[in-house]
């Protein structure tokens, strides 16, 4: 056997590569769950919650928009765009929303496909200030990290 880092031939049974150090076995269940495992349940639930706060607006805004299409119907000072424009709005942030929630739920349920869409709206994340920056660096700093994406894969193969 030998070590998938720098190919030094190895010993049955040592638990770590004598040249580089790279521990042998599977290394990878007992980092998850000490690193991985513990941030992805509360990596999900700040995702919940902030799709819940994007929800509300969202709300809002729909609900804004239909009433403001019957009030100013006919009104010279608000066009007709103006509730077009909420809705628009609303439909966004519904849309956002969503999109939160579901990517909290996949993480907490180590589905394959959430770590990508995590990273994606953890970017996105990054231009709503405070709460989405905030959520957005932990995002980025739990999934990114070295071998996490493998760490990852091996939690959402071994759903417990």
């Amino acid at each position: 056997m030998f070590c998938n880092r720098c190919g030094t031939p190895l010993q049955p049974g040592s638990p770590a590569c004598p040249q580089c150090g790279k521990q042998v076995g599977d290394p990878i269940r007992s980092v998850a769950h000490d690193r991985l495992e513990g941030h992805l349940r509360i990596l999900g639930m700040l995702w919940i919650v902030l799709g819940s706060l994007f929800a509300v607006p969202a709300i809002f805004l729909l609900l804004f928009g239909s009433g403001a299409h019957f009030a100013l119907h006919g009104n010279q000072f608000f066009p007709e765009v103006f509730p077009l424009l909420l809705y628009i709005g609303g439909g966004f942030l519904l849309i956002v929303s969503a999109g939160g929630i579901c990517v909290g739920l996949g993480l907490m349920q180590r589905q394959v496909w959430a770590r990508t869409a995590a990273i994606i709206f953890g970017i996105l994340g990054l231009f709503h200030p405070p709460f989405g920056t905030a959520l957005g660096i932990y995002t980025l700093w739990v999934l990114l990290a070295d071998e996490h994406g493998d760490e990852y894969l091996y939690l959402a193969r071994t759903r417990t």
